[in-house]
């Protein structure tokens, strides 16, 4: 069995969940390509923490982590179940760090927002793995690193955040791209397609243009996980590469075939 695909999705407004939108329908294709996974592990922006957790219960509730939205929204349940075992071997991969299991914890819009669209049946286990807020980017990407043999084992690895995240100057009339948000996308693509990793860690450092798409760096970090697993030789496909105002929804697909 040959190693299972990885993705970064870019998630953007919660309301491409259930709008027909090109977003969507690039999730939908994205699930319909993609070998059909054991399991799936998601990575989420909308899930932080102090240290590390991962959700193990049976059957995780639908976490409705917005305001001011429809109620076709509030009224999305993603009846996908969690899978204690999974929880367990992603605790059992990741070296010198405690792992927390949370029996209690759901699936947040980060996670069935995109997982719904690819898997409209519900019917593939779900784990979430946490951030641990107040690490480095090389830190995330040095643990994700430790979950490679899971890729092994049929399970599907999903970040899922945003490249350009700022909602602070975000204007929902006015989609026309800002220019450093333009620029970051790109500087961002085009170290991912030559394979240079290691500067995408301590993007504190990339210049103005990183600190105004990344203010926090919560919707960035899934992309790290994504990028520690990449194994030599293998490409990288962009999709949905788009910049609304100042989110960046540029994804990508790496190990694809």
């Amino acid at each position: 069995m040959s190693a299972m695909p990885i993705a970064f999705i870019g998630h953007g407004s919660p309301m491409n969940a259930i709008e027909d939108n090109e977003f969507r329908r690039e999730w939908q294709s994205l699930g319909r390509r993609l070998p059909r996974p054991k399991a799936i592990l998601c990575i989420s922006a909308h899930w932080e923490t102090r240290g590390v957790y991962v959700s193990a219960g049976e059957q995780p509730e639908t976490i409705h982590d917005f305001h001011g939205f429809p109620k076709a929204l509030f009224d999305v349940r993603y009846r996908a179940s969690g899978s204690p075992e999974l929880a367990r071997r992603v605790a059992e991969l990741i070296d010198g760090t405690r792992v927390h299991l949370d029996a209690e914890r759901g699936l947040d819009h980060g996670a069935w927002g995109v997982l719904q669209p690819m898997y409209p049946e519900a019917d593939i286990p779900i784990v979430q793995l946490s951030l641990s807020g107040l690490q480095p980017g090389a830190w995330h990407y040095d643990l994700a690193r430790d979950l490679a043999p899971l890729r092994d084992e049929g399970v599907l690895i999903v970040g899922s955040g945003n490249i350009v995240h700022n909602l602070r100057v975000f204007r929902f009339n006015d989609p026309t791209p800002k220019d450093w948000a333009l620029r970051f996308d790109e500087e961002v693509a085009e170290r991912i397609a030559d394979g240079h990793h290691e500067g995408l860690l301590g993007y504190e450092t990339l210049g103005p243009d990183a600190l105004l798409s990344i203010p926090t760096p919560e919707h960035y970090l899934p992309l790290l996980y994504i990028l520690a697993l990449q194994r030599e030789g293998e490409t990288v496909s962009f999709f949905n590469a788009s910049v609304m105002s100042s989110i960046s929804m540029r994804s990508l697909v790496i190990g694809a075939p």
